[in-house]
């Protein structure tokens, strides 16, 4: 979908400022809020594409006027409403009605640790590629309904496969609990100029991660 998250290439946001990457948390809040959404992820109601996607399909006067993870937060409520697990009164007044669904499921302090060191593999068996490192591809220029991870500025274009790292879960029908479909995930590099116009830096290239449903043979 062309949400609010997806403002590369697009002009009126201003210099991107990088942030000391050494400053993880800016308040005690955020902290909770990472913790919380932890916690509700292994209630098993939703995967990380389906919170993706709800992150993404906030309104755009919400999204740019949120800070990192207030996004996270406004998105977790609406996953909890949707699987029954909050009411819009209870999230509004901050006090429990009901008791959880899903007791059994919940995530005890002591097994923080070791969820967070498994993480959350994508790698899965699936078909064999269908190109290879050093082919040209253009990508397909589509206009998704729902999830997907091709960012606007690149669709449409035509870049250089510069990796393959087997086959991954594929976002766009994983989100909508449509299926996991592993395929190939390639590394794709794309000239400046080609992306943004002759105006770009000759000398500068951009890389992107792209499912193989993406791309086709330039």
């Amino acid at each position: 979908m062309n949400g609010a998250q997806d403002v590369g290439g697009r002009h009126g946001f201003g210099r991107v400022i990088p942030e000391d990457e050494s400053i993880r948390f800016h308040a005690d809040w955020e902290k909770r809020v990472l913790g919380v959404t932890l916690a509700s992820a292994a209630l098993g109601y939703w995967n990380i594409d389906a919170s993706r996607h709800v992150r993404e399909s906030l309104p755009p006067a919400i999204y740019y006027n949120a800070s990192y993870y207030e996004i996270w937060l406004r998105a977790l409520e609406i996953l909890l409403e949707r699987a029954g697990e909050a009411s819009g009164d209870e999230l509004a007044t901050g006090e429990v009605r009901t008791p959880g669904h899903r007791a059994d499921r919940r995530l005890s302090p002591e097994a923080v640790p070791a969820v967070l060191a498994r993480g959350g593999p994508t790698e899965r068996a699936g078909p064999e590629p269908a190109f290879r490192v050093g082919d040209r591809v253009r990508t397909r220029n589509h206009q998704p309904k729902g999830h997907t991870r091709l960012p606007g500025y690149a669709r449409g274009h035509v870049g250089t496969i510069t990796a393959l790292h087997g086959c991954h879960v594929y976002p766009d029908t994983n989100a909508h609990f449509e299926g996991e479909r592993p395929c190939p995930l390639y590394t794709v590099r794309f000239d400046a100029v080609e992306l943004f116009g002759e105006d770009a830096d000759p000398t500068l290239s951009v890389s992107i991660d792209a499912w193989e449903p993406y791309l086709d043979h330039a």
